[in-house]
């Protein structure tokens, strides 16, 4: 369970590491994105242990990797300006 915690932190510092690097300019700081990255993937792991249990290291780890994708996607902003109409167009 312990080599699981640290290899789910170490993956989670990984993805959110290659996506502060990959997409600057539609994710906040990186003081925000490393810890978001880190936790997501901690609680992926937690999910993953606790649904299939002990036996499969490297199911928890991409259980780990899919939830520190899903809580790092929440961090992205539009790409571009958002339209809106006017109400009287």
């Amino acid at each position: 369970m312990l080599l699981e915690a640290l290899s789910a932190a170490i993956l989670g510092l990984a993805l959110a590491w290659a996506a502060a690097h990959r997409l600057p300019h539609r994710l906040p700081a990186r003081l925000l994105v490393l810890p978001t990255g880190v936790a997501g993937a901690l609680f992926g792991a937690f999910v993953t242990h606790t649904a299939l249990g002990a036996g499969g290291f490297l199911l928890v780890l991409l259980g780990s990797a899919t939830l520190c994708a899903a809580s790092l996607s929440l961090l992205l902003r539009p790409a571009g300006r958002l339209r809106r109409s006017s109400a009287t167009a």
